[in-house]
């Protein structure tokens, strides 16, 4: 069995064919049942952890695969200077059970959900789209700007960041390796998005930062930080403006904050998804449907993706 670090994922993948492989994972047949949360009691005064497996296979066959995500989130273990969440991919022949590979489960993650955006970009984004926001500028956002920068004529990408010396650190990071791209990093939010052909937010924020009032036509907007029915990200008005669209409809219609909350509130129902993508890669939804249309994609993962990179950077090791 091999281990597969996140250099070596790194080495193996690029952001388009990344992209490729979710389009072919979402036309193909992958079984993807529930996702396990297991609680672990911490003792007294302590927050509860909690396991996550996340089991996905393809069809019969000497080249079928299993593969299984074990997430494990200790809250506390910031007090012992650790990280809060673990991950590993575990990758076995669908034909034999037996284990081919572990891998770096956090970077198969940041790859494979930066390459669903870019994915529903594909679809909903306007072809001539050069001018994006990030917003966060954590370690999902210089894989959300590259894979844009893969699918669409990406010119100039403005940061944007509660804290401006994080998004600053992050433009000198991505300074030399996005040839053709301008980085700026915006003090206002607002005349930020209101220039942007894509607004991409990957943020852990209960309250709405990107509002649907400062989107231009034709915008789209990337939803890729909320990932509870707590959480938002946009506001009503984006909801009401834009066309909707999510990964999942499982996860959209139940998990996302953005979709959910308006929902719950009556203000919006679960038809108003116009589709997700399994839709729009089996080509049962055309996409975006005119220029000045503004489209919405709400993302908060699945075990598919996570197979559809484990079997990418399998195949893709030098042997």
């Amino acid at each position: 069995m091999r281990i597969v670090s996140a250099a070596e994922i790194a080495g193996a993948l690029t952001h388009s064919a990344m992209t490729d492989a979710l389009a072919e994972a979402f036309r193909a047949e992958v079984t993807v049942p529930l996702r396990h949360h297991h609680p672990i009691p911490q003792g007294p005064g302590a927050r509860d952890a909690m396991l996550l497996l996340m089991p996905a296979w393809t069809g019969v066959g000497e080249d079928a695969f299993v593969g299984t995500k074990i997430v494990s989130v200790f809250p506390e273990n910031g007090t012992r200077g650790l990280p809060a969440i673990y991950g590993s991919y575990i990758l076995c022949n669908g034909a034999t059970g037996a284990p081919l590979a572990v891998m770096d489960g956090t970077a198969l993650t940041v790859w494979r959900t930066a390459a669903a955006s870019a994915l529903a970009a594909r679809y909903l984004a306007a072809k001539d789209a050069s001018r994006m926001v990030m917003v966060g500028a954590g370690a999902l956002a210089p894989h959300l700007i590259r894979a844009h920068a893969a699918a669409r004529p990406i010119r100039h990408v403005t940061l944007w960041n509660r804290s401006r010396e994080k998004a600053s650190q992050l433009a000198e990071g991505l300074k030399g390796t996005l040839p053709g791209i301008t980085i700026t990093v915006a003090s206002d939010l607002q005349s930020a998005v209101e220039e942007a052909d894509i607004v991409s937010c990957a943020t852990i924020s209960t309250n709405p930062l990107v509002s649907g009032d400062w989107l231009k036509p034709g915008a789209h907007l990337d939803l890729v930080g909320g990932y509870t029915p707590a959480m938002r990200e946009t506001d009503d008005a984006a909801v009401l403006r834009a066309s909707l669209f999510v990964d999942t409809r499982a996860g959209g219609l139940h998990e996302a904050g953005d979709i959910v909350d308006p929902i719950r509130r009556g203000l919006i129902q679960e038809s108003d998804v116009k589709a997700d993508l399994f839709d729009l890669a089996r080509g049962t939804h055309r996409g975006r449907a005119s220029d000045d249309e503004i489209t919405l994609f709400k993302s908060v993962g699945t075990a598919l993706e996570d197979l559809a990179a484990a079997m990418l950077v399998w195949r893709s090791l030098p042997v």
